[in-house]
């Protein structure tokens, strides 16, 4: 029979700690030990980039793996940057994903153009990338303080009286079903 283990006692499990597993389990196989010396391990990160690069361009599923690319690391520094006390990382990383809401709806309206050039894909990647690198120059803050932040500021009143317009008719219609919804309860 199992015992309780209690929270204490539990090995709290982080992303990097199952990744430094993988890649142990993986580098044990003898067959790589060429590839396990520290001289090689250039070849190994910049070949990895070759090799992914060239799937992003030929590759089926280039778009699965560039939108898991632009998604899982912002994702996962996101939840640890809302679980720290420091502002400055909640703010890089809501810019990025509004950088990246912004690029999704624009890309919905030109997906299906741009999506037959064979290096959309490697593109779109890198420019998600780029908005995610923990640079100064990252992507997320040259296109929020060149191009979101001064059209919002410049529409900001009209964004605004929108915004209230849409929120009262979502009420209207939130109200409305509530109602039927509890007249359609008390017929029954």
């Amino acid at each position: 029979m199992p015992t309780a283990v209690t929270k204490d006692q539990q090995e709290e499990f982080k992303i990097l700690d199952i990744v430094d597993w993988m890649l142990k389990d993986i580098l044990s196989d003898a067959r790589l030990s060429e590839l396990k010396k520290e001289k090689n391990w250039p070849y190994v990160k910049y070949g990895g980039i070759v090799l992914l690069s060239l799937y992003l361009v030929f590759g089926y599923g280039a778009q699965l793996i560039c939108n898991v690319i632009g998604f899982i690391y912002p994702a996962y520094c996101s939840i640890k940057a809302l679980e720290s006390l420091k502002k400055e990382d909640d703010t890089r990383w809501l810019t990025y994903w509004v950088v990246f809401a912004l690029f999704s709806v624009c890309e919905f309206f030109s997906d299906l153009l741009l999506s037959w050039f064979p290096f959309y894909w490697l593109a779109k990647c890198m420019f998600l990338v780029w908005c995610f690198l923990p640079v100064s120059w990252n992507g997320s803050d040259v296109i929020y303080n060149r191009v979101i932040r001064p059209a919002f500021i410049k529409h900001e009143k009209e964004i605004d009286t929108a915004m209230s317009k849409v929120t009262d008719k979502i009420n209207e219609v939130a109200d409305a079903a509530t109602k039927a919804a509890f007249d359609a309860a008390k017929n029954d």
